[in-house]
């Protein structure tokens, strides 16, 4: 075995995904780098300023920079350092929603120069099914001898410096040795391993985000369904899940976005040649929520002489990523039927087109809660407000 002078790279580690689990595995005491593209966020994290909002993990990139236990760079070279190196780089999705499974092994081609006999390649981000195999055969048709290996990221942005702890970790290799060496690596995290075949890790992966997608759908259904009959969802929700343990898993209606759950749906479904209504209906469904309040809105009152105000930019409660948030679909939609439309949100800084909250409350007409931060629930707002989130607690009917 080559002797490397870190324990890991994490290659796109500047990001939600790469970032914590680069602080994670520095803070269980291996020694990282981080490669990323971005020059501003690598100088934030070598500066020990987190590029984004994520809970706990401020403390602890200060900590790792302070002695020295994780570095980053926009050098791909770095890789060359460490024993293992860590992809979080996914499979994109083009405007037609089609997968590009030779994505990956193009984003490598920076870094596969550097790459050295005996590194373990693990691929974490959701990739589409068969991605490991094209990057093993490309990495061995340079006459590299290195192990590949698929762990899928199972985090929730805001809760992963918890997750990556208490959450069983998916390996998955070709052989023992393989299995053996991705396990090493992240019992650093969690003794809770479970090992997978490469693609049955990928398709755990998206059979996981693809559950979710549809159990949103199911939902947001049948709360279009309540609310055009006059009927209140949440009241229905809360009533048939009260002590009835087979519908506790139920949630409640909103929107279902972010950079992963539509994306992955589709990609499940090009897997399997497009041959997945039930996919494809969940993604009608959860993208047409939007439209479906606004057309509700205009039915009770007249949008074109309104200001209407959306409270929440980004896609998750909490959270300063509007990565596919449905809330700029939402206000597209607006821009077509109302006034007047402004927007606020108390976490995101990088949308100038932001106002404060109190202009919104002073200057709107009608309200729609889009994300249920926790700032919005002791709201007192004398506007009609579509708040299918139910953080105002009045109940979702619109």
């Amino acid at each position: 075995m080559q002797q490397f002078s870190h324990d890991v790279a994490v290659i796109g580690g500047a990001g939600h995904v790469g970032l914590p689990l680069a602080i994670a595995l520095a803070d269980s005491g291996a020694s990282v780098l981080v490669h990323d593209i971005s020059e501003p966020a690598v100088d934030k994290i070598n500066n020990a300023i987190l590029p984004f909002d994520e809970p706990g993990a401020g403390e602890k990139l200060k900590a790792a920079i302070a002695s020295g236990a994780l570095h980053a760079s926009t050098d791909p070279s770095v890789v060359s350092d460490a024993e293992n190196i860590i992809v979080v780089i996914g499979t994109p999705v083009d405007e037609h929603l089609n997968p590009d499974p030779q994505a990956i092994p193009r984003a490598l081609r920076t870094c596969e120069p550097f790459f050295r006999d005996g590194q373990l390649v693990v691929l974490r981000s959701t990739v589409f099914p068969g991605v490991t195999d094209l990057v093993e055969a490309r990495l061995k048709s340079l006459g590299l001898a290195v192990d590949v290996s698929f762990c899928p990221e199972r985090i929730a942005e805001g809760r992963a410096m918890t997750e990556l702890h208490t959450l069983p970790q998916i390996v998955s290799g070709r052989d023992r040795q393989t299995l053996d060496r991705a396990t090493a690596l992240f019992r650093r995290l969690t003794d809770t391993i479970v090992e997978l075949e490469p693609q049955e890790a990928e398709l755990a992966k998206l059979f996981t985000n693809t559950w979710r997608y549809i159990k949103f759908a199911a939902v947001n259904q049948f709360y279009m369904i309540a609310n055009s009959r006059g009927v209140d969802f949440e009241r229905v929700r809360q009533g048939l899940a009260q002590d009835y343990p087979r519908a506790a898993d139920m949630p409640g209606s909103g929107f279902a976005a972010g950079p992963c759950l539509l994306k992955d749906t589709m990609q499940l479904a090009a897997f399997n040649d497009n041959n997945f209504g039930l996919g494809h209906a969940a993604m009608l469904v959860n993208e047409g929520l939007p439209l479906y309040l606004v057309s509700r809105m205009a039915e009770q009152h007249d949008l074109a002489r309104s200001t209407v105000g959306i409270l929440g930019a980004s896609f998750k409660a909490g959270s300063d990523d509007i990565r596919s948030s449905l809330a700029y679909k939402l206000k597209r939609i607006l821009g077509f039927r109302a006034r007047r439309v402004l927007m606020t949100d108390p976490y995101v800084t990088v949308d100038p087109d932001l106002v404060p909250l109190d202009q919104v409350l002073a200057e709107s007409d009608l309200l729609i809660v889009a994300t249920p931060h926790p700032e919005y629930r002791d709201l007192s707002v004398t506007q009609p407000v579509a708040d299918v989130w139910n953080v105002l607690g009045q109940g979702v009917l619109t």
